[in-house]
């Protein structure tokens, strides 16, 4: 590839004519305002975004010490009016979602309209089984309109809406249900992953075992089997004339939780984040707009689950307050089929895709001959979003799938954060590969040095990233652990969001991430960021993927133990470790030589493909009979392989 140019801006002479923030001087001028005259800014912005029914009595309150915000104070609206009626009323026939399933059969278009009735008849079932604002009622159904139809359902009258990825056990779901005291459950019938279809209906009636509180599990599902008492199908619903056509919509307070999002990952135990009406709807419709530069004649993919917060926000949140079309497809990249996400894209004429790291590196080792084959001129943006996008994974991205004239909106937010953070704007931005360049409207950056805890002065230094104000779409609390939720965020830092991230800024003003606080491993006294030998083993022919983490080490302290997964097979396992030691010997340095290699079949990650770095590191420390939860782990059988053979390595 040679040496790249160090800035890509080819994109800006296009985007600065139509985009909606056009060149980094109205830019400079919003993100100032944002700051400077925070309650006019955000006054404006919600009433362009959002139809309200009433409108707020003051802007933001933040009671620092009680860890407590409030945006909108006063104010009321409803999600799903804001989602579905206003864009009925204009144009009931504009396509909200095109479902993508396997094969041409299980592929369908739902209108808004659609949605809209959807919407209407489930709301009255739910309203006829008890369910009122507050209540909260668990979603359990893999990627297919009736999801967020679902999702706007519980919305539509108040109640909180708890969705589960269909990956997690019985137990797992089990164990959401009784946290969320919910009453309710909807799923379907099954879960289509590819090499083998799963019952979700049989995994849902196991956890309903354990949980008396639930009453009703509504079903999608068109056959006509045979049903338990507490089951009632979702197209008996809909054709049940007894149930209204019409529900009218409940106006919400601002603060009203909206939905509850259970995350785990690096931390353990997951906890419930609680996030609120008025405050997120208009972050996911300002970040949705403004990041990715939509139109009304736009088609967004957001391939990610619409189980995860970037799924809420972009697929049904984002895109439905603008009022724009989007595509959900039910099933991953798969080697058997490597051209299909390339089809569709050429097909629908995607015009915005949004994807991460993790899909673009199984996409990427596909090769480019699958894509080839297709037409993907309609694309004008790319995105991409969930942790660091490593240089060469930027590049294939930018050079094969946008053809070197997509902008790739690298951004970087938290499901803590309810919307993109940080992120170049395609008319604003000229980019550098791997950078998340800039910080959006009201959000204001802060990195402290890990050894002073001062703020960071020379470019390039790393320290810990924090946020320095409370920004709308901020998650409120953790359901039932408010001083859970204090100690994690706010403490020991009460005026600072303590993101659990690294961060550093170069010569240039523009933001990289660097990973968690904690990959940053202290080797022999050399500080040492995982993520930068991570990078440098990526970009190694014979490796799909790696991550290093700290152990004890005797002599050192903390040595560095390196997981990889390779791309060529076993077979190059004997001649991998000198390889790589030496690559990276001559491309960062001997330090970042790790001591340890240990191939690994298969990382652990959790179902929205983030790897489990808590779990590594106790694998790394020896701590293999004390890995703590390990119910978010995806695929337990790679955890038992590498358990083995980290026994076998040390």
């Amino acid at each position: 590839m040679g040496n790249p140019p160090k800035w890509y801006d080819s994109h800006l002479p296009e985007f600065r004519e139509t985009a909606h923030i056009r060149g980094p001087e109205e830019y400079k001028e919003l993100y100032t305002r944002s700051l400077e005259d925070a309650d006019a800014f955000w006054s404006q912005n919600a009433r362009e975004y959002l139809t309200w029914a009433r409108e707020w009595d003051f802007v933001m309150q933040h009671d620092v010490r009680q860890g407590r915000v409030e945006w909108f104070g006063g104010g009321k609206l409803n999600a799903c009016f804001n989602c579905l009626d206003r864009h009925v009323a204009r144009h009931p026939h504009r396509i909200a979602y095109y479902r993508e399933g396997n094969g041409p059969s299980n592929s369908r278009i739902v209108t808004y309209s659609k949605l809209l009735q959807w919407v209407n008849k489930l709301s009255a079932f739910l309203k006829s089984r008890d369910i009122s604002r507050g209540q909260r009622v668990v979603i359990y159904m893999p990627n297919m309109p009736e999801l967020p139809a679902a999702m706007l359902a519980c919305a539509r009258i108040g109640a909180v809406h708890v969705v589960i990825h269909p990956g997690y056990s019985a137990h797992w779901l089990a164990e959401r249900i009784q946290e969320c005291e919910a009453r309710i459950l909807i799923t379907a019938n099954t879960l289509d992953e590819g090499e083998r279809i799963t019952s979700l209906r049989e995994k849902a009636l196991q956890a309903v075992q354990r949980c008396p509180e639930v009453e009703t599990v509504v079903v999608c599902d068109r056959d006509a089997r045979q049903r338990t008492d507490k089951e009632v199908g979702w197209h008996d619903i809909m054709s049940d004339p007894h149930l209204p056509a019409a529900v009218p919509s409940e106006p919400m307070s601002s603060e009203d939780p909206l939905f509850i999002m259970f995350t785990g990952g690096n931390t353990g135990k997951p906890k419930g984040l609680v996030h609120t009406h008025g405050g997120y709807l208009l972050w996911a419709a300002m970040t949705t707009r403004l990041i990715f530069d939509l139109r009304e004649d736009d088609l967004l993919w957001c391939t990610s689950d619409l189980a995860w917060i970037t799924g809420h926000t972009l697929s049904v949140y984002g895109a439905l307050i603008n009022g724009v079309s989007s595509v959900i497809c039910d099933r991953g990249p798969d080697s058997s089929v490597p051209d299909r996400y390339w089809k569709i894209i050429e097909r629908l004429r995607v015009t915005k895709l949004c994807t991460e790291p993790t899909t673009i590196r199984t996409l990427s080792s596909f090769g480019t001959e699958p894509l080839k084959k297709h037409d993907l001129s309609s694309l004008r943006i790319l995105g991409t979003s969930g942790e660091p996008l490593a240089p060469e994974l930027w590049h294939w991205l930018y050079d094969h799938v946008g053809g070197g004239r997509c902008p790739i909106i690298d951004a970087w937010w938290q499901a803590e954060s309810g919307g993109p953070m940080m992120a170049p704007l395609p008319g604003v931005h000229p980019l550098k590969p791997g950078s998340v360049v800039a910080p959006f409207l009201g959000v204001v950056p802060i990195i402290l040095d890990l050894n002073t805890g001062d703020e960071t002065k020379f470019p390039n230094q790393e320290g810990a990233f924090f946020i320095g104000r409370p920004w709308p779409g901020i998650a409120r609390t953790v359901l039932g652990d408010h001083a859970g939720y204090m100690e994690t965020y706010f403490a020991p830092f009460e005026n600072l969001f303590i993101t659990g991230d690294g961060a550093k800024v170069d010569e240039d003003g523009y933001y990289w991430m660097t990973g968690r606080i904690d990959d940053v491993i202290n080797a022999g006294g050399h500080r040492i960021g995982a993520w930068e030998i991570e990078n440098a083993l990526a970009a190694h022919p014979d490796v799909a993927e790696a991550v290093v983490v700290g152990f004890p080490h005797p002599r050192k302290g903390q040595g560095l133990y390196a997981f990889v997964t390779l791309s060529s097979g076993p077979e190059m396992r004997e001649r991998a470790q000198e390889s790589l030691s030496e690559w990276l010997d001559l491309r960062i340095g001997p330090l970042a030589v790790p001591d340890v290699f240990q191939w690994a079949e298969e990382l652990p990650k959790t179902r929205s493909g983030k790897i489990l770095r808590r779990l590594l590191q106790r694998i790394a420390a020896g701590q293999i009979g004390d890995l703590g939860d390990t119910t978010t782990v995806a695929n337990p059988a790679s955890l038992d392989k590498l358990i083995a053979d980290a026994r076998s390595t040390r």
